[in-house]
């Protein structure tokens, strides 16, 4: 205990719920509670609202649950234009292309496929206006949180911040990604690598483009790309590729990164290489891409007591099936809905939570995964056929399948007591 009186305490106040993180995973989280009638404190350790990335695809399941946090009529108003319900996958080495629709893929009408392309930090800052200004404080890192049980027998938990203060909660709930100090304190084991880095930007065309309001994507040579409108003027585009030891040089380099994109990619359709070619500079990004292992996310210690996490903390994931962002809405509804039934015993109400949402980050995330790797592999001839006929699949199942469905309904939000 002698290295915690370095630590300045608050005084007598002990917060009802605290978000670590202030992300998107954390603001929805925080909303939700506050639908449901229970006030948060979020920590954000950056000093403003600041998005890892550029654009997120937000599919049914992510908008049902922004329709529940009451914002989808605001993001409605900005992104409806650049709604679509067409997505291709072309083959840069066998050439062949297929589209998925409203109609679902090939001749099965029985799911609909709409692609909502939105900013992550409009997402991020339209959370934020709904929630009260002094319940986010910045610049407050959390380095380490502990127990301590009170006079009365109840359990809080103390939390360490990198400014020398400490709060204290009787509810904590991680949202702070893949290095979640709060997973960490679970026991949760650490991410692991894919193998595979992720390069993002925006395609800037001042006076318009004329591209469609379509999701375009590429596989071949090792490698999985696409980009798709989010605006008039700006084309959000990817590249998912093999990790390289450069990487993290480039990263500090975003002309290196942009060179490296167009050589690696000079054999991709001139369309791709257009989008690229427009980059702007500051919107450029490269991170390895880390997941979870599906086992460690059913089975892993998530949740103890009155503690849990959500997001990448509790399920990173790659982004080949674009659901990390609609996984951490989910979230936000599920646990607020299971909180607010249980009021009188959270800890309950969060091992439900937990035990509702386990299988399906689970199947997310390997089928992501899966999508992901098979994308990546160099194969021609029948064996280039099984694999895309076998990628062809993994998304079928994952569009109709009750764990894996991007039409999954997270549910409603009770109403407020104090409402």
């Amino acid at each position: 205990m002698d290295q915690d009186n370095k630590f300045e305490y608050e005084e007598d106040v002990i917060h009802e719920v605290v978000i670590v993180g202030a992300g998107i995973a954390g603001l929805a989280a925080a909303l939700a509670l506050k639908r449901v009638g229970i006030k948060s404190l979020v920590l954000e350790r950056s000093s403003e609202l600041r998005a890892f990335g550029t654009a997120l695809h937000i599919f049914q399941n992510g908008w049902r649950a922004l329709e529940v946090l009451g914002v989808a009529d605001k993001l409605d108003k900005t992104y409806n234009d650049f709604i679509t319900n067409m997505a291709s996958v072309s083959n840069t080495e066998t050439g062949s292309r297929q589209y998925v629709s409203s109609s679902g893929v090939g001749a099965d009408s029985s799911v609909t496929l709409r692609i909502r392309p939105i900013h992550r930090k409009f997402l991020m800052e339209t959370l934020a206006e709904e929630l009260p200004p002094e319940s986010i404080k910045f610049l407050c890192k959390l380095l380490k949180m502990r127990t301590e049980v009170l006079k009365d027998s109840s359990t809080i938990y103390v939390l360490y911040l990198e400014d020398g203060s400490v709060i204290k909660a009787k509810v904590v709930i991680g949202c702070e990604g893949v290095n979640s100090v709060v997973s960490q304190w679970l026991g949760l084991k650490p991410p692991i690598s894919s193998g595979r880095s992720a390069v993002r930007g925006v395609g800037l065309y001042p006076q318009g483009h004329d591209f469609q309001k379509e999701h375009q994507q590429f596989v071949g040579n090792g490698m999985k790309a696409g980009f798709i409108p989010i605006s008039n003027t700006e084309i959000y585009w990817y590249l998912n590729k093999v990790s390289t030891p450069q990487d993290q040089e480039m990263a500090r380099v975003p002309e290196m990164i942009k060179s490296e994109v167009m050589e690696t990619t000079k054999e991709f359709p001139l369309e791709y290489k257009q989008v690229v070619s427009h980059t702007d500079l500051s919107t450029l990004t490269i991170a390895p891409l880390l997941f979870r292992v599906p086992w460690n996310i059913v089975f892993g210690p998530s949740h103890r007591d009155c503690v849990t996490v959500t997001g990448d903390a509790f399920h990173p994931m790659t982004p080949d099936i674009a659901q990390g962002g609609c996984c951490a809405l989910e979230d936000a509804v599920v646990l607020a809905r299971n909180i607010a039934n249980t009021r009188h015993n959270v800890s309950h109400g969060i091992e439900m939570y937990v035990k509702e949402r386990r299988w399906r980050a689970a199947r997310l995330v390997a089928a992501s995964y899966i999508s992901g790797m098979l994308g990546h592999w160099k194969a021609s001839g029948m064996l280039g056929s099984v694999l895309e006929s076998f990628r062809n699949s993994v998304f079928n199942w994952i569009l109709h399948s009750k764990y894996g469905s991007l039409n999954y309904d997270c549910g409603t939000l009770p109403v407020a007591a104090n409402s």
